[in-house]
């Protein structure tokens, strides 16, 4: 499956954006799907993701309660919506999915095959 990030941008503290993820050839209701970001200089970290049964949906601390993970299925299309946006946040985020995640390793950025090419949220304090 292949899959298109974006919805990135550049907002000040406080604010919202909403990434997408939208995915081609392949039905991404057939996937697990996370969401992930990498500041520079650091290794990239999961921020949340979604099986296959959208009532398995995981947050990393960091992002808990200021995140949430939803799809669309109709158009393909997985959303990371991003609230209370902090300077901490400013990371190129990537979206990624794979088949036959089980759910343990569902966090876990090396269980994703298919990778999207990244979009960049800047966040300004």
């Amino acid at each position: 499956v292949q899959l298109q990030a974006s919805g990135g941008g550049l907002v000040q503290a406080g604010e919202s954006l909403r990434l997408s993820c939208e995915g081609a050839e392949r039905p991404l209701g057939n996937y697990a799907v996370g969401w992930f970001r990498q500041a520079p200089g650091k290794e990239r970290e999961g921020v949340g993701c979604i099986s296959t049964n959208p009532r398995n949906t995981y947050y990393s601390e960091s992002v808990e309660g200021r995140f949430t993970i939803s799809r669309d299925l109709d158009k393909n299309t997985i959303y990371l919506q991003m609230n209370s946006l902090k300077p901490e946040d400013t990371a190129v985020y990537y979206c990624a999915a794979s088949s036959g995640v089980i759910l343990s390793s569902i966090r876990q950025k090396d269980a994703y095959y298919y990778w999207g090419q990244g979009t960049q949220v800047t966040v300004s304090s």
